[in-house]
């Protein structure tokens, strides 16, 4: 195991509060920014305020949005979920639509702390060809090819599929029921 997975939680990720397994509930509980009314790095904080904050807060009624201004401090953001998990983030000479984005990242996150997922096999050796794909030796002619493309269906078309040959099956043995219904009937006379 490397040295960056270390100080990671580690284990297995499960939906929070069973969410999505009836209706879906928003994880964000609460944001609050802070950020300095005055301060050249609390520009882009401002410009959201100004523009964005309005219209976010009536999209997301379902959380609570802080406004914390704190004289000479760089701004940044506090999230806290439902399961008690906080997120500290600094938004230190940001713009406005980058705010904007880490905003609705953290309103669509579910809390859930970063973990480093655990494999089930360990090897000291690991491959070095990489993981195994289907496209991993596919011609690579069809990678410009066009579809639908008549050579390629062609080849399936050739062949009767299942359903098919099972009503020939029975066709057949139909058939020869009534042969040998119409031989006993010819035979009885």
């Amino acid at each position: 195991m490397s040295k960056t997975h270390l100080y990671l939680r580690t284990g297995f990720p499960r939906a929070p509060l069973a969410n999505g397994l009836g209706r879906y509930m928003c994880q964000v509980k609460r944001i609050t920014i802070k950020f300095c009314k005055s301060h050249g790095s609390s520009r882009g904080v401002r410009d959201f305020i100004e523009t964005d904050m309005i219209d976010f807060v009536k999209q997301n009624p379902e959380f609570v949005l802080y406004l914390k201004p704190r004289r000479h401090h760089s701004p940044h953001l506090i999230a806290e979920y439902l399961n008690g998990e906080k997120f500290h983030m600094s938004f230190h000479n940001f713009n406005r639509e980058e705010i904007s984005k880490w905003v609705n990242l953290m309103k669509t996150r579910a809390g859930a702390p970063i973990m480093a997922y655990r494999k089930l096999g360990h090897t000291d050796n690991p491959s070095i060809q990489g993981v195994w794909s289907p496209f991993a030796n596919q011609d690579t002619s069809l990678n410009v090819t066009s579809f639908p493309n008549e050579k390629l269906s062609r080849k399936f078309q050739t062949e009767p599929t299942a359903t098919e040959l099972l009503l020939e099956m029975f066709k057949k043995q139909q058939l020869e029921d009534s042969e040998a219904n119409e031989s006993k009937e010819e035979e009885s006379k």
